[in-house]
């Protein structure tokens, strides 16, 4: 109980001018998500699905921005936030840390994700079927530390294709760029000459103008694996009653309208279970990324 009352006084507040009628519960669903776009660009995305799901739930929904992979954690096990679009480890790391914490929505590809290695046009490395292990000897950057599409994942199949790890493996320091846009950014201006990020954020630059794919090259695409999901946090039981968390369930997953996904970006949302992900899991502790 008195966790609960302390999440409260952190996370929700009274507001006079939330919209909400009489009858109706007057605290604030707060959420975020992993920085692993622009954040700028992220907060003005959310702001059309926080006013939807206000709309659907009939209480106030605010988008709070996270610093960092990291941040979204503590956010969500301080009790900031109540809600969370997580990667896979992420999402483990938040919901291993909240007893009680609940995977509900994923996008409808995320069971079966990917992650592109790419390489500048400079190297000469070209897309084969096969881990590039070429790359050894070149400047190589990770994604955040705690992304699975960026970091998790690529690093267990370097691991798999070589039998050593990034220290061991990589001649040269490697990278953590913070960000699937920044990997992409490093790679275009040759800082670093390869690097790993998740498909979709690779296609969406290419598809806006903002990645030429003659200079930032696809050399290889991993396996599949499971990744992003929205996580709840058991105090919206508290807040808004019995039921509640499945009631917000039900108006993710029922979303119709593609553009309120587009900070996701997901085209459409379907539900989700803490079992889907305990591959993420086994991965995790395997290289040391959760206890």
């Amino acid at each position: 109980m008195r966790y609960a009352l302390m999440s409260l006084a952190l996370v929700f507040s009274i507001v006079a001018s939330s919209g909400c009628g009489d009858g109706q519960p007057d605290g604030v669903l707060k959420f975020t998500a992993i920085p692993d776009q622009n954040t700028t660009e992220l907060a003005e995305k959310f702001r059309p699905l926080a006013e939807s799901l206000s709309k659907t739930l009939g209480v106030a929904v605010e988008y709070v921005p996270a610093r960092d992979y990291q941040a979204s954690v503590e956010m969500f096990r301080n009790g900031d936030v109540h809600l969370a679009w997580f990667g896979g480890l992420t999402g483990v790391q938040a919901r291993a840390a909240v007893p009680g914490a609940r995977a509900i929505a994923q996008g409808k590809a995320d069971p079966d994700y990917f992650s592109y290695f790419v390489a500048h046009a400079s190297t000469g490395l070209e897309r084969a079927d096969k881990f590039p292990m070429a790359i050894a000897d070149l400047t190589f950057t990770f994604g955040s530390e705690s992304s699975t599409s960026g970091r998790l994942m690529p690093e267990y199949f370097l691991r798999h294709a070589s039998g050593k790890g990034p220290n061991e493996f990589f001649s040269q320091p490697f990278g953590f760029s913070g960000s699937h846009d920044k990997t992409l950014e490093l790679v275009k201006s040759g800082r670093y000459q390869t690097g790993v990020v998740n498909y979709k954020v690779y296609e969406k630059r290419v598809a806006s103008g903002a990645i030429d794919p003659e200079v930032v090259k696809i050399i290889w695409k991993t396996p599949f694996y499971a990744d992003y999901n929205f996580t709840a946090h058991p105090d919206l039981e508290v807040l808004f009653g019995d039921g509640f968390i499945d009631r917000l369930q039900a108006a993710l997953v029922g979303i119709e309208d593609r553009s309120l996904l587009s900070a996701l970006p997901r085209e459409k949302l379907i539900p989700a279970r803490n079992a889907e992900f305990a591959g993420i899991a086994d991965v995790a502790r395997e290289l040391g990324m959760l206890r």
